[in-house]
């Protein structure tokens, strides 16, 4: 091999490490959050990239012609989107516990700062989103997503892709995440259905209670109570199926 073939294999393969973990780190939490600048997020992932590409399991030739090149490249770039996507779907899951909390808590209407999502955000869904992208890092989970990236290249070889599976999973990964949030805030729809059923039966037996002001007060309480000593085993909970989906890509 000469020396200028042996310099553009190694661009080439620069190029496609960056295509993969590059694309995955746009969107994976804790990495790819709007609040960070992008020229600090574009200097992470180009310098993880060439700390990892020693590492990296990649092929030994290069494809003939541009096209091949360009078409590898975009293979490694939709893989990388799919991984960081799905990662991202799963963080949704506390988004949208979130939402609904706020909903059976009556505090829908307390909106809040918005962290990556729509301006209509509320307290509890921010709080609750800060809280799981802060744990990533809190217990180490980075660590995991970078040896889950380095593993990704077992799983899908670079050049190969399926894309049926790729659409089967993460539509499987998008009910997995209704079914987290569901989960976590499971505990607040059968406080709010309590609650109301006590405030319904209070109003029959005495017909001049205020319900609303009483009903509001309660819900706002109690779930506030519920929520303090719930968060922990939340964030646990969250923590443990995004390691779990993760570990999913070592074999």
């Amino acid at each position: 091999m000469t020396l200028d073939g042996f310099v553009a294999g190694l661009i080439f393969s620069y190029f496609l490490v960056v295509a993969r973990l590059g694309s995955a780190l746009m969107f994976m939490p804790g990495f790819g959050e709007v609040q960070i600048p992008v020229r600090a997020r574009l200097s992470f992932a180009l310098v993880l990239c060439a700390a990892l590409l020693p590492i990296v399991k990649l092929p030994a030739a290069i494809p003939d012609g541009l096209v091949g090149m360009a078409m590898m490249l975009g293979l490694e770039v939709t893989i990388g989107l799919w991984i960081g996507l799905c990662a991202r779907v799963l963080l949704a899951s506390m988004q949208f516990a979130g939402y609904q909390i706020g909903q059976v808590s009556g505090l829908a209407n307390a909106f809040g700062p918005s962290f990556g999502s729509f301006e209509g955000a509320t307290m509890v869904a921010t709080l609750m989103l800060v809280s799981a992208v802060a744990l990533i890092f809190a217990t180490d989970t980075h660590h995991i997503i970078l040896r889950a990236l380095l593993a990704s290249y077992d799983v899908f070889p670079p050049g190969l892709i399926m894309i049926h599976d790729l659409a089967d999973q993460i539509v499987r990964m998008g009910a997995h995440s209704l079914y987290v949030g569901t989960a976590i805030a499971a505990p607040f729809f059968v406080m709010g259905v309590i609650l109301n059923l006590g405030m319904g039966l209070a109003n029959r037996l005495m017909p001049q209670l205020p319900v609303f002001f009483v009903a509001a007060s309660m819900l706002i309480g109690f779930g506030l109570l519920i929520f303090a000593l719930s968060m922990p085993s939340i964030l646990e909970f969250y923590i443990l199926q995004f390691q779990e989906w993760l570990m999913g890509f070592r074999v």
